[in-house]
């Protein structure tokens, strides 16, 4: 059975990008699982909450096929941690499908691993992801080999989609 790890932040993350694309790899009987910095509830912008079943440090690589980073002005959180950053580039490195919607395609961006790359990302990031070798392109959800990167919460259930085709 294939199983995906969320990555939320703590306060802010974006209902609908964790929930709608949490609820199309549910639907296709992949094991989903959400982590953020604590264990305690996260918060949604509108509201949404959600119980992390771990911390982004007790994420494994070997233990998942796919690691998925919500968007929402929280995300911001992830842009340089530490932990994040290395979870992208160790899936990346272990040809794992690595996703992130909204403002999220900037972790993968200063991670290292957007470079040379096709992405999209919420417009006021797209700066940041061409600064760091990306190129950026204006559409919904773009799929380059394993990095699967969406604009926004409009693009959630197309997102979600995206990764169960890359995980089947």
């Amino acid at each position: 059975m294939k199983k995906a790890v969320f990555v939320v932040a703590q306060e802010a993350f974006r209902d609908e990008e964790l929930f709608e694309a949490k609820e199309e790899l549910d639907n296709a009987g992949i094991k989903t699982k959400v982590a953020s910095l604590t264990k305690g509830t996260a918060t949604g912008k509108l509201g949404g909450t959600v119980k992390p079943d771990l911390t982004i440090g007790e994420i494994q690589a070997k233990d998942f096929d796919a690691i998925v980073f919500v968007g929402g002005g929280g995300a911001t959180v992830y842009f340089d941690n530490s932990t994040a950053l290395r979870l992208a580039r160790e899936f990346f490195e272990k040809k794992k499908i690595v996703a992130a919607i909204c403002i999220a395609p900037s972790i993968l961006a200063n991670a290292g691993i957007l470079k040379g790359k096709r992405a999209t990302v919420f417009g006021t990031e797209h700066r940041t992801i061409e600064g760091k070798g990306a190129t950026y392109i204006d559409e919904p959800v773009i799929v380059d080999g394993k990095i699967i990167t969406a604009r926004g919460p409009a693009a959630s259930h197309d997102f979600g989609k995206k990764i169960v085709e890359a995980l089947s």
